[in-house]
């Protein structure tokens, strides 16, 4: 079955657009479910809640990789891969394209290695499709300046850090499975490009 993933920078929409997608899959009656990166396992929650707070402002471009591939492989191997098989959709927040952007791009450590320990962390396993919300400067501050629960580590890098992201991003859009989207839009308008594809690939 389907592995259906959403992508982006920080701030650019993407739980709006899975939670609306949960909402539309409940009402066709499909299979799903749904988890986030880095976490969605005992482990991999563990992990983030290391990932993302802002006292390990030391951690290295390497660590904060490593862990973000040693989470990916815990949830590849005890959720995504036996509920695909079992025949249920599987909608992610964020995959092996954000370590591409992430840490391969924003932390200058390059593609090759990156996809590499990607794929061996995940079987080779890469989505059906995936959408890439696209947002700019002006959204990114504002959508982070009004987060009401505080920025994370990753959060917390601004703008130009999120520019080398988004080239990252750049790199892998042409890929066919890679949906483009407005993230500037309002979310309704947004959803009904994502259930359009949704409806073209996998005939639902």
């Amino acid at each position: 079955m389907p592995l259906i993933t959403f992508e982006g920078i920080d701030g650019c929409g993407k739980s709006t657009q899975i939670n609306l997608l949960e909402e539309y899959f409940r009402e066709k009656r499909v299979n799903f479910s749904v988890f986030r990166e880095p976490g969605g396992t005992f482990i991999g929650e563990k992990i983030r809640s290391v990932l993302l707070d802002k006292e390990n402002e030391d951690m290295s471009a390497k660590a904060e990789f490593m862990l973000y591939a040693s989470s990916r492989a815990q949830l590849t191997e005890k959720e995504i891969k036996p509920r695909l098989n079992s025949g249920e959709y599987v909608v992610l927040d964020r995959y092996v394209d954000s370590s591409v952007a992430y840490q391969g791009f924003g932390r200058g450590l390059g593609k090759r290695m990156i996809i590499l320990i990607n794929e061996f962390a995940t079987d080779i396993l890469y989505p059906d499709l995936t959408f890439y919300l696209e947002i700019d400067k002006k959204t990114f501050e504002k959508r982070l300046y009004t987060k009401k629960d505080g920025k994370d580590r990753l959060e917390s890098e601004g703008w130009e850090f999120m520019q080398k992201v988004m080239k990252g991003y750049n790199s892998l859009k042409n890929s066919k499975r890679f949906v483009v989207l407005d993230g500037r839009l309002e979310p309704k308008q947004i959803f009904k490009s994502v259930i359009d594809n949704v409806e073209k690939h996998f005939a639902l």
